[in-house]
């Protein structure tokens, strides 16, 4: 993965492979998917924590771009009426295969079949970052489809002070919009003040923000640090999630891959 930064919109963008449907079909398999389902739901789970500071159980939850449905697994399994919806048609069949009792569907987040005022919230993990043209159409329908006061939580990968200063100092080469690295878009690290702006002109106030993935934001962005950090990031056992976590909360602020932002649909 190859990284840019683009000056007039204050952001990186990351080329390597497309964010297709294929890509998704591709990445996933059914062996893969059935390991990420939790066989218990952690109660320092962010997700799910998240959730219920705002919403009560039974209420109803869409998750657009729900790739292999973990979230909605996790929503359902916390006492939530929940809804993946994905644009990945093979990744879509698989999940329905391994766990039949989700609501997961095949459809597009830039145009949801879904009535207006619908859900009481509407969760969006690492989606809006994946559109070359844009994310305008995918905060429409969002803003469509929640109830007036219902709650929109979205992360998306962001500008963290780290990043910023990299910028700064030039440690990114300087985006060109070529024809054949737009071909390979994977994703931006979006401006989360102009995320924000965006959203507010939508229809909704910002509530609450938090970083997320201290860990990994200091490991992908910090060369001499990334061997051991990755040992860190990629262990499962206890000391290496509880080095993890730490590490996230130390330096969150100043290198957190991704943000989290919640808002609520103004009346």
């Amino acid at each position: 993965m190859t990284l840019f930064y683009d000056k007039i919109n204050n952001r990186l963008i990351y080329i390597g492979e497309a964010s297709n449907p294929d890509f998704w079909d591709k990445h996933w398999d059914k062996n893969t998917i059935e390991k990420m389902y939790p066989k218990k739901i952690s109660k320092f789970d962010y997700v799910v924590n998240t959730t219920k500071k705002y919403l009560p159980e039974k209420s109803l939850i869409l998750e657009g771009g729900c790739g292999t449905g973990q979230q909605v697994f996790k929503l359902q399994q916390s006492g939530y009426e929940a809804i993946g919806i994905d644009y990945a048609e093979k990744t879509v069949e698989t999940v329905k295969k391994a766990k039949p009792e989700l609501d997961i569907r095949l459809g597009d987040v830039r145009k949801l079949d879904f009535p207006d005022n619908y859900f009481d919230g509407c969760w969006s993990f690492g989606v809006i970052e994946h559109f070359f043209n844009g994310y305008d159409e995918i905060l429409n329908e969002m803003q469509r489809v929640i109830k007036p006061d219902g709650y929109l939580f979205i992360t998306f990968p962001y500008m963290s002070r780290l990043r910023k200063i990299k910028s700064r100092k030039g440690k990114y080469p300087i985006w060109k919009n070529s024809e054949q690295e737009t071909e390979n878009f994977y994703q931006f690290a979006l401006d989360a003040k102009k995320v924000i702006a965006d959203l507010e002109k939508t229809g909704f106030e910002l509530i609450e923000k938090q970083h997320l993935s201290g860990i990994k934001g200091l490991k992908d962005e910090i060369r001499i640090f990334k061997p051991t950090l990755q040992r860190i990031y990629d262990s499962r056992t206890f000391l290496g999630l509880a080095l993890s976590k730490i590490i996230s909360i130390m330096f969150g602020i100043f290198s957190s891959h991704s943000i989290l932002l919640v808002l609520q649909k103004r009346k």
